[in-house]
């Protein structure tokens, strides 16, 4: 493709002036709407070209940044037709291998590579993460997944099937597609399906250990206090039924997103107010009565990094204890306002230490009537997914 050449250069000229200071994808946007003459299909080229970038300089953060792009194409693309003729002839016979194979000759023609510092951060990792394939897997986009709804299952897999989409089915609620499918074109989003990564859908796992005893079939008592997008109210509601919801966030801007989608999902709210829980001895428009209180809390992110492949790069370790900081202020906000025998699922997106297991440490140490039900590192590099930690607590009486 001839114009290949001209794409690396753009993205080359791109990550230069890019200081990380917004997501790259915003970036993206405002370069080519102040260049308005590259066409779809350009634009497609250069952003790739600009994310394999991120996804690779740790481990070479020396070598030019078109060099860089080049390595990354090579290692991370399984089909390389359009980009043949940008490779040394004695690259052509590898370009079919599988990623091990390359990696082993991309270093025996560049010794200088660390392939482990794909992720340079490995002393932080929670217990339990293989250091070398969680590096490696930051090479490549993780997948588009989709929780089917309950009693949509066979309406969802046909209308999958018709538009001649591949998918995968992982198992009986979750389905993985590669991550350019055009899925809102053919399902009804929050309604038959939610977009919702394979690790974060697990956190299913620990609801169904949520045992409440209601007199009368009264609703369950929850609080979604970092509630974002209402991703997890939706499976809340899903899995324990009749809830009496309430959801806050600190961000006003996104509560009316927030409550439209759940109406869309057919999820009502009880209650939903703005509001920083970081801040101390504030009053809360809570019940103080929660029997579950779902705290997705703030963090690193360090877990969704292989598809913001740049914050990997930007981020700085000393924030890391930011992040803890902003946990223990949050917690010690929210725990208070469970019911007795009521559940806190504390819940990240991270996979380090300090924001995990040393978090839970924390939480039982500060409330000597919580007991810890289940905690888990749900790893999600082995399967294309996200990587995220949760712990599910009880308030014994």
């Amino acid at each position: 493709m001839k114009y290949i050449h001209k794409h690396i250069s753009t993205a080359a000229s791109i990550i230069a002036t890019y200081s990380g200071a917004m997501p790259l994808s915003n970036y993206l946007k405002q370069f080519f709407a102040a260049n308005k003459k590259y066409g779809g299909k350009d634009r497609k080229y250069i952003a790739h070209f600009c994310f394999l970038y991120y996804r690779l300089v740790g481990a070479c953060p020396k070598l030019p940044i078109e060099e860089t792009i080049k390595i990354a194409l090579f290692l991370s693309s399984d089909d390389t037709s359009d980009y043949l003729d940008i490779f040394p002839n004695e690259w052509r016979p590898k370009l079919n291998e599988i990623l091990n194979n390359k990696l082993v000759f991309i270093v025996s023609v560049y010794p200088s590579i660390n392939i482990h510092l794909c992720f340079p951060l490995l002393n932080e990792l929670s217990e339990g993460i293989d250091a070398t394939s969680f590096s490696i897997s930051h090479l490549q986009q993780p997948d588009l997944f989709l929780r089917i709804r309950p009693k949509q299952k066979e309406k969802v897999l046909e209308k999958l099937a018709a538009a001649g989409i591949n998918y995968q089915l992982v198992n009986d609620t979750c389905v993985a597609l590669p991550n350019n499918s055009k899925i809102e074109e053919v399902l009804q989003l929050d309604r038959e399906v939610v977009v919702q990564d394979f690790s974060s859908q697990r956190i299913g796992e620990f609801l169904t250990l949520v045992t409440i005893s209601n007199i009368s079939n009264q609703a369950t008592t929850v609080w979604d206090c970092c509630a974002a997008s209402g991703g997890k109210s939706i499976l809340a509601a899903d899995i324990l039924g009749n809830l009496r919801l309430t959801v806050s966030d600190i961000r006003g801007s996104i509560i009316q997103n927030l409550k439209n989608r759940l109406a869309k999902a057919g999820v009502p709210i009880h209650n939903v107010f703005v509001k920083d829980l970081a801040i101390s001895n504030q009053s809360l428009a809570t019940s103080n009565s929660y029997q579950l209180i779902i705290c997705d809390a703030p963090c690193s992110g360090s877990g969704t990094w292989g598809r913001t492949p740049e914050q990997l790069y930007f981020f700085k370790q000393s924030d890391i204890g930011k992040y803890v900081h902003l946990q223990q202020k949050i917690v010690t906000s929210t725990i208070p306002q469970l019911d007795r025998n009521g559940y806190f699922m504390y819940i990240t997106c991270s996979v380090f230490k300090k924001e995990n297991e040393k978090m839970v440490d924390f939480i039982l140490q500060q409330y000597s009537g919580l007991s810890l039900i289940k905690q888990a590192l749900l790893i999600g590099y082995n399967q294309k997914a996200d990587s995220m930690f949760a712990a599910l607590f009880q308030l014994k009486d």
